[in-house]
């Protein structure tokens, strides 16, 4: 028997076997079953409901007929519309600027060294698991004329503030950016809090020993290593308040008059109620436009500012 000795300079290292080097690439049909159900489900209709907005259907009718761009130029001339999207706009830029400062807050509470922080992390995170359409209508009984609110302020002597807090055109919008606020703050402060536990600890103590202060040390060191965090949390948040329609249209149905109409609430309207199905969709693919140029400009943005806090 003979021994193949292959000699080697000393420090370097034995090859691994070819076979365990070789890249074996997935067969690519094996993304068909997913894709061919991603095109049944969203491709296409999105695809018919882009031509739809194109004519005059009423949602029933099987004979309807191509009207060009005639849904976008009334969409344009349509003051409620307009109303409706600046709302839209307003409502998003309330809510991420409200719940990404407050979850940022609950966050740094609660990733103290505090005896009650699992608890606290609970029971902040818990509004975010109750369904959007429940929280709404508990909120609508609170904030009601005779609602939980208006007693409790009448109990303790401050008759002057009650309110038809979802009555009034002045509050009404504010409101609903309260509800949601409410609701998923506990979420944002989830995901800053996984950020904020992946800064090692030796960073913290170094910046203490250094003097450095706790504003200080939140601007320079905590906030760039969160930055990942950030860029997700406000992408959610913008995306949402963009969409918004279970928590407005439980709340206030858009009203009083059109005060709280979105965009969404505004589309449902005009399907459901008026039967003017092409203008809804239109108004829905302005709503996709509005969405997809908002989200990736501010996703270029956060990207620009995360690659340079990193």
């Amino acid at each position: 028997m003979t021994l193949d000795l292959e000699v080697r300079p000393p420090g370097q290292a034995t090859p691994a076997p070819r076979a365990s080097r070789r890249r074996v690439a997935p067969p690519w049909w094996f993304m068909l079953p997913a894709l061919a159900l991603f095109t049944f489900v969203v491709l296409v209709p999105s695809a018919r409901g882009v031509y739809y907005a194109f004519t005059d259907w009423d949602g029933l009718d099987p004979d309807f007929a191509l009207v060009g761009l005639r849904n976008f130029a009334d969409l344009a001339s349509d003051a409620d519309a307009r109303q409706a999207i600046w709302h839209t706009l307003l409502i998003a830029a309330a809510i991420t600027v409200f719940q990404n400062g407050i979850g940022l807050l609950l966050a740094l509470g609660v990733n103290s060294l505090i005896k009650t922080r699992n608890f606290l992390r609970v029971l902040l995170f818990a509004p975010a698991v109750i369904a959007q359409i429940v929280t709404a209508y508990l909120w609508r009984n609170l904030l009601g004329p005779d609602g939980a609110v208006n007693s409790l302020l009448g109990a303790v002597g401050l008759d002057s503030w009650r309110q038809d807090w979802l009555g009034d055109p002045g509050l009404a919008l504010w409101m609903i950016v309260l509800v949601v606020v409410w609701q998923y703050a506990g979420y944002s402060m989830v995901i800053f809090l996984a950020g904020l536990q992946s800064i090692p600890r030796e960073i913290y103590e170094a910046a203490a020993i250094d003097g450095t202060g706790p504003v200080r040390r939140f601007w320079s060191i905590v906030r760039p290593l969160l930055a990942p965090a950030i860029t997700i949390n406000l992408m959610l948040s913008v995306i949402g308040g963009l969409k918004l329609f279970d928590q407005v249209y439980a709340l206030t149905g858009g009203g009083p008059g059109h005060a709280t109409d979105t965009i969404s609430t505004l589309i449902y309207k005009d399907a459901f109620t008026l039967g003017e199905f092409g203008y809804s969709i239109a108004m829905a693919v302005v709503l996709t436009v509005i969405v997809a140029i908002i989200s990736a400009g501010q996703y270029t943005g956060l990207s620009r500012n995360e690659k340079a806090a990193s």
